[in-house]
């Protein structure tokens, strides 16, 4: 009986101001309040508040039977305590069901596991002590941010007393193997779930999509899919981001019946059951180990970092605010250590991606600037100003 694992990423960044050249030196918070405020409003209404109320029918429709993982960054938990403290409100109604799992984040959605092992730890403490206080859950199944993954994390997690890691079914790593099986890392402290990256994106990306052969997808088309891997697989992955529901996929395209619809479908197969992500890792044994020596992610068909990092200006604006640790930790108030967090959150970097920019890929719909030298040139504005006030030009 495979086992379906739904994980949720919900995350918002802080985005900046318009920080000019001129703006140096002025005393001027980086960070855009009313625009902040626009996107969560908007994003609460479409995706946040329907979707919530969903999963909380459905959990309490199928008499608990349905269940799901999430990772919550602590960047958008400050957002909602400050503009939508419903939606943390809805959360801990859902929790309180012991039916959602909430999973180990970096706190800030930073790219910290790659440049400073001591910074990552630090956020992911941040981040489990975010997940006590909220929903009294101690996270036990790590995602990290874009789900970076590669084998040094392995000593780290295990440290940070976690059992499990979520990552991407990378093809080339997995060569005949199948992405449906539990695995572990080179030691064996820590067990491997891995994203259906197929089945994952025939729902967050290819959904509304009309040239799609397989449109319009219906639960039961979707089912049939599942029940295809009875008997050749244990666990079927399903991540995506959160705003899969009613923002990246509209209302107008069906996307909240279809998960209604799927869930009831699911449920009156006798060969399937949903599971979180630890309950899973806990029932099935590992089936081989996956390693990678270098990092992957959840991200395009490379599935590297070159999203956040494939440019000089990404790797510039990358390393000046990672080289700041020693000092800005040193010297810093508590207000500039917080900037400096929020401005490692990956979002900053991936709006100077210039993969996308000249084909009018739809990644260049969720990038608030009119191109990415704007977006580095901001960023960069805002480190000078951050030096300034370090005293480090």
């Amino acid at each position: 009986m495979p086992s379906i694992c739904f994980y949720f990423k919900v995350h918002q960044p802080f985005r900046l101001k318009n920080f000019t050249i001129f703006d140096i030196g002025q005393d001027i918070d980086y960070f855009d309040e009313e625009k902040n405020k626009f996107y969560l409003d908007r994003i609460t209404g479409k995706c946040y508040l329907p979707t919530l109320k969903i999963l909380y029918e459905l959990i309490k429709e199928t008499n608990y039977r349905f269940k799901f993982s999430v990772g919550i960054t602590g960047t958008l938990i400050e957002q909602l305590r400050l503009w939508q403290p419903e939606v943390i409100d809805l959360w801990k109604k859902i929790s309180s069901t012991g039916c959602v799992e909430f999973t180990g984040e970096t706190y800030y959605h930073s790219l910290s596991s790659i440049y400073s092992p001591q910074e990552f730890k630090f956020q992911v403490k941040l981040h489990q002590n975010l997940i006590r206080e909220l929903f009294f859950q101690e996270p036990k199944v790590f995602s990290n941010t874009e789900l970076i993954y590669f084998n040094d994390l392995e000593n780290i997690l295990e440290e940070l007393n976690f059992i499990g890691i979520i990552t991407e079914g990378v093809e080339k790593i997995l060569e005949w193997r199948s992405s449906n099986f539990i695995y572990h890392t080179p030691q064996k402290k820590i067990k491997v779930m891995l994203r259906n990256y197929r089945l994952s994106d025939d729902i967050s990306f290819r959904f509304s999509s009309r040239d799609w052969l397989e449109w319009p997808l219906t639960a039961d088309k979707f089912v049939h899919w599942l029940n295809s891997f009875n008997g050749n697989g244990e666990v079927i992955n399903l991540f995506m981001d959160f705003e899969t529901f009613g923002e990246h996929q509209w209302k107008e395209t069906g996307i909240f019946d279809f998960i209604i619809n799927l869930v009831f479908e699911v449920l009156k197969q006798k060969d399937l059951e949903f599971s979180t992500l630890s309950e899973a890792i806990k029932k099935y044994p590992s089936r081989g180990e996956y390693s990678s020596f270098y990092p992957i992610t959840w991200a395009d068909t490379e599935r590297d970092l070159t999203a956040w990092l494939g440019n000089e200006m990404q790797k510039d604006a990358a390393q000046r605010i990672y080289n700041l640790e020693k000092i800005i930790l040193k010297n810093g108030s508590q207000k500039l250590i917080d900037d400096w967090r929020k401005l490692q959150t990956a979002d900053h970097f991936y709006y100077m991606c210039t993969k996308w920019f000249a084909d009018g890929d739809v990644h260049k719909y969720f990038n608030p600037y009119e191109n990415p030298y704007v977006a580095y040139l901001t960023y960069r504005n805002v480190l000078e100003d951050l030096y300034l006030k370090l005293k480090i030009l």
